[in-house]
């Protein structure tokens, strides 16, 4: 008895060609298409290398000049600079994030610093009451900045150039010339440290950026601050109030800032209305953000890469001051430093991605073409 069975013709054995050469073709597009995070440095890795480079080269200079870069003195000086920047940059790492900014944190340190010296009057038992005042004073700008980005929709740009101008003037009305006078507790905070290399600035300095990683990292409003400068929008429709965090990051970014003041009069010793604006906080600290890799446009950043940026602007004052360059240059530098930085982020932020269309790919069999039918 025989029967008839139906069998689907096996496939040959044989490769085809033309689609192991697709099947290659395609393994190296999916590679060109992964991201490169494996093989490349984060953003915080890189500008702490760079930071070790602009260490080597600036101890290399310095002796040069017949002096030691790592000389106590030294190390004091770099340290006491970068507690005043980084606490500024700190905050304005905050406003970026969300997505805003803030030009009156100069205005701010000015005011912060003749409002605590004038409280003080030199003496000890006024110190508390100045310092409350001063932060208090410094929290209440940041309310208002932020209410006016977040209520009113006005632009952070605008509306803290607008506040800053009013703090402007009205120290610029108000006071001519030093101001008040800081208590010797505030002045011995100032030239106080540790084994006479590590001041308390600085160590004030590492504390605000701890407890400020602590916060982005582990809290409900830190989630909110990055998801407000990635898209304020899609934030705000998946449930998120976007003012209250905007709110929370300008009054954080004033309050640094006034504490960045107690930091400079306690090593002046008297309120200077002047001190912010001719420091340049304001430039200085938006460029040592997005020198540490943080987004101009916000939701993308951290305060570890801020410190490192700060860290290579004190560096680089250091020796250049070392050298006696021409203040002029130093801005040259200054400027130069920013743009390379900020070209190498946006070089390594570009995402390769294969060819949508390829014109070596397989055409497929069209339906109703001639094909030969396998009769059994």
């Amino acid at each position: 008895m025989s029967a008839t069975t139906d069998r689907t013709p096996e496939p040959s054995s044989t490769p085809d060609p033309a689609a192991s050469v697709e099947s290659r073709e395609s393994v190296r597009r999916r590679r060109a298409a992964r991201p490169r995070g494996g093989q490349q440095l984060g953003s915080t890795a890189l500008i702490y290398l760079v930071l070790l480079g602009v260490v080597v080269v600036s101890a290399v200079l310095t002796a040069v000049e017949g002096r030691n870069f790592f000389t106590q003195g030294n190390i004091w000086a770099v340290l006491t600079a970068m507690s005043v920047l980084g606490l500024i940059s700190i905050g304005q790492t905050l406003v970026i994030l969300v997505g805003s900014l803030d030009l009156s944190v100069p205005y701010v340190v000015s005011l912060a610093t003749v409002v605590a010296a004038g409280g003080m009057k030199g003496l000890d038992s006024n110190l508390s009451a100045a310092v409350f005042n001063t932060l208090v004073l410094c929290a209440l700008i940041g309310l208002a900045m932020g209410v006016l980005v977040s209520v009113f929709d006005v632009h952070g740009f605008i509306a803290s150039l607008g506040v800053g101008l009013i703090v402007s003037g009205y120290l610029a009305t108000n006071y001519q010339g030093s101001h008040g006078d800081a208590s010797p507790a505030l002045e011995l905070l100032g030239r106080s440290g540790i084994a006479a290399v590590i001041p308390t600035a600085f160590i004030l300095l590492l504390v605000a950026a701890l407890l400020v990683t602590l916060m982005l990292r582990y809290t409900r409003l830190g989630h909110h601050i990055y998801a407000i400068g990635g898209n304020r929008d899609v934030a705000r429709m998946s449930g998120v109030r976007t003012s209250v965090p905007v709110i929370a990051a300008h009054v954080l970014c004033s309050l640094l800032a006034g504490i960045a003041g107690l930091l400079l009069l306690s090593r002046t010793g008297v309120g200077l209305p002047t001190i912010g604006s001719q420091g340049r906080y304001d430039l200085l600290s938006i460029a040592a953000v997005v020198l540490g890799g943080t987004l101009l446009a916000g939701g993308k950043g951290s305060v570890v890469g801020t410190i490192g940026g700060v860290a290579i602007f004190a560096v680089i004052d250091n020796v250049m001051g070392v050298m006696q360059v021409n203040p002029f240059l130093k801005d040259f530098v200054r400027g130069l430093v920013i743009v390379l930085a900020v070209a190498v982020y946006a070089r390594r932020s570009v995402v390769r991605r294969p060819p949508r269309f390829a014109g070596n790919r397989p055409s497929l069999p069209i339906p109703g073409s001639n094909t030969k039918e396998e009769t059994a």
